[in-house]
């Protein structure tokens, strides 16, 4: 007779569904499905792009609906922190009396490091359309240097 026995373990493949288990994953796609922003984080209301060339940087962040003298950029170093503060007011009169009145007062921020410093005394930005555009050059000389072992 032939010993035909296999090896059965009843636990295998479970491990791997358990180092996956994420028990609010459902709620999650819940909350997103009616409309709302999930519980794990919301998507950030200044969307950035940053791009990179020899002399410097380029930062494009989106604004909308703010005005110019709102918004704030600091640089220093290699750290950048573009700030704007919103305001929204929204006055609904009907026949000559205020029926409801709604205000909102805020301040959203980025805040991003940089892998080389910025020479902040030519640092530039613009505003147009709903648009921060900064140019960042790169400091001379912020490669550090090498010390000769004597």
């Amino acid at each position: 007779m032939a010993n035909h026995l296999m090896n059965f373990d009843p636990f295998s493949g479970l491990s791997s569904e358990l180092s996956r288990f994420d028990p609010l994953r459902n709620v999650e796609e819940l909350l997103r499905d009616f409309g709302g922003r999930g519980i794990h984080g919301t998507q950030p209301a200044m969307r950035l792009d940053v791009s990179e060339s020899e002399q410097g940087y380029c930062v494009k962040a989106e604004i909308p609906g703010v005005k110019k003298e709102d918004i704030h950029v600091d640089v220093d170093g290699n750290r950048v922190t573009i700030s704007a503060e919103t305001r929204q007011e929204h006055d609904e009169k009907k026949e000559g009396k205020l029926v409801r009145s709604e205000r909102y007062y805020g301040q959203q921020y980025r805040s991003f490091t940089l892998d080389k410093p910025v020479d902040e005394a030519q640092a530039q930005a613009r505003y147009e359309n709903g648009v921060v555009a900064l140019t960042l050059p790169k400091k001379a000389g912020g490669n550090g240097r090498k010390v000769q072992i004597t």
